[in-house]
């Protein structure tokens, strides 16, 4: 499915804003660097200190609202930064421990599927107790009711926090059970881009808590899945379009930091 001309306007519109919006707010974390200053030039560290801040903040002011302009024609419903449900069974609470404790200690392999339909047939069990979890970066919905909850991360996850990332996914999906126990639904981990490009992205490091094929989405993945098949490359295409419009911009900008 190719991606229309209109809506390649709509992303490079979504990107040019997002980055002058950051222009706007945008103040230096530091005032006075004087060896760095004579050595490399105030415009070039401030341009550094601005990109350093923009990839602190690339998921929420950059990927999120992209994807969502991206799902336009795919998705019925499309939301970011969503909050998820705030109930969970004291049993589906227990399927999810035992969930992570079993892939933890090697007893079992991850199986999302299976682990999905543990969970629902739990959801309704024991005690409803209150949960406070962490926002949906990407809620999509297709016309056929299925729901995606996608956990956008970072390029080079923690290996320390992928039991986090894990529960975090169950999690969400155990709230949706408690609320509609039918409700057909997928979490997954997506990652913006391959950083090991061309050689294959590195997975075998989240081999032992991920369900590789049901929850990991990695660039061509993840772009196609949301906007279709081809919307990664076309996605490269309009990060470039919007680089080149805004350059003069960026080259004005930077140039006041110069004395």
């Amino acid at each position: 499915m190719g991606i229309s001309g209109e809506k390649k306007d709509l992303i490079v519109k979504v990107l040019k804003d997002s980055i002058e919006n950051k222009f706007k707010n945008y103040k230096p974390e530091t005032k006075h660097m004087p060896f760095h200053y004579r050595l490399i030039g105030k415009d070039r560290m401030a341009l550094f200190s601005f990109i350093h801040s923009l990839n602190t903040t690339f998921g929420t002011s950059i990927y999120e609202p992209v994807a969502i302009a991206l799902a336009q024609d795919i998705f019925i419903e499309k939301k970011k930064q969503e909050d998820p449900h705030t109930v969970v069974s004291s049993e589906a609470h227990g399927v999810i421990q035992n969930i992570i404790d079993g892939i933890s200690v090697g007893d079992r392999t991850p199986d999302k599927i299976a682990e999905l339909e543990e969970i629902r047939n739990a959801s309704n069990l024991g005690r409803m107790n209150n949960v406070n979890l962490t926002k949906i970066d990407i809620w999509l919905k297709k016309r056929d009711g299925v729901i995606y909850f996608i956990d956008l991360k970072t390029v080079k996850p923690n290996v320390g926090g992928f039991q986090n990332m894990k529960r975090t996914l169950l999690e969400w999906a155990a709230t949706e059970f408690a609320k509609n126990p039918d409700v057909q639904i997928k979490t997954m981990l997506g990652i913006p881009y391959n950083p090991y490009h061309p050689k294959p992205y590195q997975r075998w490091t989240m081999r032992g808590m991920f369900d590789l094929k049901e929850e990991i989405l990695v660039a061509e993945e993840l772009w196609d899945f949301i906007g279709g098949e081809g919307s990664y490359d076309v996605l490269l295409d309009c990060f470039e379009q919007a680089g080149i419009e805004l350059r003069p911009k960026i080259d004005e900008y930077f140039s006041r930091f110069d004395n």
